[in-house]
């Protein structure tokens, strides 16, 4: 099978890498079903909803690499990672996408620890005596 295009998308420490084939809707991500990999409908879902923004879910099967961070991440990464991809395929997608959100990249990420603190901005419990 001929491969269409390779999108990548990142969130948190979280990196996708999708690969785009003719197909029937199959999503594989390191080499488990979507299902089987994120466990979870919402994060399924989630995974999903480029495809059908733009109503091709059963035009593709898409290879995704996911690596780093946590299974909420990497659905993100994977989500920003598909819509890239389907921008690639077909430049009148990316109204759509754009206007969903799905084409803006999360930028969030944990923030580090300071001197002195417990955590990012947390600090030590304060006693009087």
């Amino acid at each position: 099978m001929e491969e269409i295009t390779i999108a990548t998308g990142r969130r948190k420490n979280a990196v996708a890498t999708s690969r785009f084939l003719p197909g029937s809707g199959k999503i594989i991500v390191n080499k488990k079903t979507v299902k089987e990999y994120l466990k979870s409908d919402r994060l399924v879902y989630e995974v999903r909803k480029p495809l059908e923004r733009v109503g091709v879910q059963n035009d593709f099967d898409i290879n995704i690499v996911a690596k780093g961070g946590g299974l909420s991440g990497q659905a993100d990464a994977i989500r920003y990672s598909v819509a890239k991809g389907l921008v690639k395929i077909k430049e009148e997608y990316k109204k759509p996408l754009k206007d969903a959100g799905f084409l803006t990249r999360d930028a969030r990420v944990k923030e580090r620890k300071k001197y002195g603190l417990r955590k990012a901005r947390r600090a030590f419990q304060h006693s009087k005596r």
